[in-house]
């Protein structure tokens, strides 16, 4: 595995931070959510190297934390979630100064910084001082300085943050490549992204896992995956459908579209199809309603 975390609890002081985290993420995108205050920087910043754990183990690539800390850092790339920078030094001379620090040198360094400034779209500010840039242009420099030295696990927290809607869109394809070869794993507030870029997600809540399954799973998760949505050829009052058996809630879509809520956790399709038989309401279409990844976090994180 890429990634191993096994039973890693951090405390600050009084406060549990990370209770007893386990996990295993292998190569592709990986979306880490939770409430502000979860854990999820707290865990990033371990397998980095910035902070230890309290108790417990990680490694990146068979090399543990701990022990091999310059051999993790040559292995993995991060953009912190305070992307820190040196705002006085030109685009192009902090990519060199980076470069450097990787130990890239002549015309391989040159080679690499283009490449970072085109792929994360520096092209047009590569000749601008960082401090001159918007929010949006310092994070592509923070992609490209994460990049730099071709680190086969990325750690990226919060990486679209301030990027505008165009902007958003050339990042997340760049992300997505890069998954397709590398370990991702992606912190974000940003539901839309978890959705549109990740196969998988680990969701924590108050330093403890709450859920890790793949993107559809979680969106099945819960009673609500039993919601079904109905189309009727002709016009049918709230009050009928509510007499159809384990129907807790009825509620208009538009004209003749409607949700139908089963009472707990059952499947009302077929007492749906009944009744339409014996009340001779003809279905136009019939399909269940999946959460959203944004519902399926607020039921996991809400307490």
């Amino acid at each position: 595995m890429s990634i191993e975390i096994q039973n890693i609890t951090k405390r600050y002081g009084e406060q549990l931070a990370l209770n007893n985290v386990t996990l295993s993420i292998d190569k592709g995108i990986v979306g880490l959510l939770g409430p502000n205050g979860a854990g999820k920087s707290t865990l990033m910043k371990i397998i980095t190297c910035f902070i230890p754990p309290t108790s417990g183990s990680a490694s990146v690539n068979g090399f543990d934390v701990m022990d091999h800390p310059m051999e993790v850092k040559r292995v993995v790339g991060y953009l912190p979630e305070h992307n820190p920078l040196y705002l006085e030094m030109y685009v192009r001379e902090y990519l060199a100064f980076v470069a450097g620090v990787h130990q890239l040198k002549g015309e391989a360094a040159h080679k690499r910084i283009e490449q970072m400034i085109e792929e994360t779209g520096l092209g047009l500010e590569a000749h601008k001082k960082i401090g001159a840039l918007s929010k949006g242009y310092r994070q592509r420099v923070g992609l490209a300085q994460a990049m730099m030295h071709d680190p086969q696990v990325l750690i990226l927290d919060e990486p679209t943050s301030g990027l505008d809607p165009n902007q958003l869109i050339d990042i997340r394809n760049l992300i997505s490549s890069l998954g397709k070869e590398k370990t991702v794993l992606l912190s974000t507030h940003i539901m839309q992204e978890v959705e549109a870029i990740c196969e998988r997600a680990i969701i924590i809540n108050k330093g403890v896992v709450v859920a890790d399954d793949r993107i559809e799973n979680l969106k099945q998760t819960n009673t609500a995956n039993n919601v079904i949505v109905v189309e009727f050829e002709s016009e049918v009052t709230q009050g009928r459908l509510l007499s159809i058996p384990q129907v807790r809630k009825v509620q208009r879509i538009k004209d003749n579209h409607w949700i139908l809520e089963p009472e707990g956790d059952v499947d009302i399709r077929a007492n749906l199809m009944r009744w339409s038989v014996d009340n001779g309401v003809i279905i136009k279409t019939l399909q269940k309603e999946d959460l959203s990844i944004e519902e399926a976090f607020q039921k996991l994180t809400r307490s």
